[in-house]
């Protein structure tokens, strides 16, 4: 087995550096990707492509180190990559799991996990959700406007479920600004700085039989520094005092790399840095802390393949490497500048020599995978292509946009795939039009 080794993050042409694939992923004799014990190219001749592959033991470990760090009061994001599947995964690692919709909830509750592991988000929650969630018995539900607030009043009998609100610190992380969510200006929470924070506090505990006792905040996505973290904790803990909160989840947005040249810190350093926080910010140790993961999960543990159908070197300006995929399969590119690299699973240590930009099949010049990729000088119509770290964002912001029909979901481990979520065809597609 060749394995990895440490490149020169700068050097351009250097191989797909370790830090970017799944914990089990190797190179073969031949130089051959393989991930859980099985060839990407034998995977992409089973199912065909664009494949999602996720690494299962990857998942596991990720969720492992969250609840080493946090126990169940570390939620599962779902929004970042959801299947019954995963939403067992995570359970069975002991996370409980967060859900923003009705239909995120309806997914995890036919996964088997129990409701009172659920906490349900949302900044505009309908009555029907809400009295869903209530119904069913979910753990949290996360109070997000006077408007809920006022839902709330016609709801009657809470049951077990506890209230917690979400509140604005009004902290401007560092990360793009459609991810941005702790901001002054969001649709998300009420502003602790206006005080509207301290009076949703008031208006929900004189709702009869509620049972308020959390505070809720999430600053953004892909942070990869933990200064905005620090920020958000010694705000909120004069907060949490005042109104005796007894349950503090400073929300998810740990990043993760996503090129050569970056790098992230993993979840138990983060862990560590929110646990100092919060004592140096004097919060009693019988509050509670919990966290809400999503890409820190799932991003690395999987990578799409695809297949190459056309090289068009244009001379002296670009060569377009185009893919069985695209924009339905990855947005991001397409909605943030996300930057991603690419590599041939037939030969994993190969310079990457050739300057390409990788782009989808869909009918749009903004239909790009990858801007400034690298792939091997020797690259040819019919070889395989890999994007590492596609585990968040991909499946689960996944459209039919041109028709077409998005990828399966598979987990390998141990030498064995098994499909979670089969690709679809076009009689899905037809399936809701009369």
């Amino acid at each position: 087995m060749a394995e990895f080794t440490d490149v020169d993050p700068v050097a351009s042409e250097a191989p797909i550096a370790k830090h970017l694939l799944p914990i089990s992923a190797h190179a073969d004799e031949g130089g051959h990707l393989v991930i859980g014990g099985v060839r990407v190219e034998d995977l992409a001749q089973e199912f065909g492509t664009p494949l999602f592959i996720y690494d299962e033991d990857h998942l596991r470990a990720r969720c492992q180190e969250a609840v080493a760090a946090f126990g169940y009061h570390a939620s599962f994001a779902t929004k970042a990559f959801l299947t019954k599947a995963m939403a067992r995964l995570a359970f069975e690692e002991g996370m409980s799991l967060d859900v923003s919709t009705g239909g995120e909830l309806e997914v995890v509750l036919a996964a088997g996990v129990p409701a009172e592991r659920i906490v349900v988000h949302g900044n505009n929650k309908s009555e029907s959700e809400i009295t869903r969630a209530i119904e069913v018995g979910v753990g949290r539900l996360i109070v997000d406007s006077f408007d809920e607030i006022e839902r709330l009043r016609t709801v009657g009998d809470f049951g077990s479920v506890r209230l917690s609100i979400r509140v604005t610190p009004g902290i401007e992380a560092h990360t793009h600004e459609f991810i941005m969510t702790g901001q002054e200006d969001s649709k998300f929470g009420f502003s602790l700085s206006s005080g509207d924070a301290d009076r949703a506090i008031e208006a929900i505990r004189s709702i009869r039989g509620v049972t308020l006792d959390g505070a809720h905040a999430h600053i953004g996505s892909q942070i990869l520094d933990f200064d905005s973290f620090r920020k958000e904790i010694e705000l909120l803990a004069p907060f949490l005092a005042r109104h005796q909160l007894t349950e503090f989840v400073v929300g998810g947005g740990l990043g993760v790399a996503y090129l050569n040249s970056e790098s992230a810190p993993s979840l138990s350093s983060w862990a560590k840095a929110i646990r100092e926080e919060c004592a140096l910010a004097a919060i009693p140790d019988d509050v509670a802390i919990g966290i809400e993961p999503g890409r820190a999960i799932v991003a690395t543990a999987g990578v799409t393949c695809y297949r190459i159908g056309t090289i068009k070197e244009i001379p002296g300006v670009r060569t377009y490497v185009s893919v069985d995929g695209g924009m339905s399969d990855n947005p991001r590119p397409v909605l943030y500048r996300s930057g991603y690299e690419v590599f041939l699973p037939r030969n994993m240590t190969a310079p990457r020599s050739r300057a390409v930009r990788v782009v989808g099949k869909h009918c749009e010049s903004g239909d790009i995978i990858v801007t400034d990729g690298r792939l091997p000088h020797d690259v040819k119509v019919g070889d395989l292509a890999v994007t590492p770290v596609t585990g968040a964002y991909g499946y689960s912001m996944a459209s039919n946009y041109n028709r077409v029909t998005r990828p399966p979901v598979i987990f390998v481990s141990g030498g064995e795939a098994k499909i979670v979520a089969r690709r679809e065809t076009i009689e899905d597609l037809l399936r809701l039009e009369p």
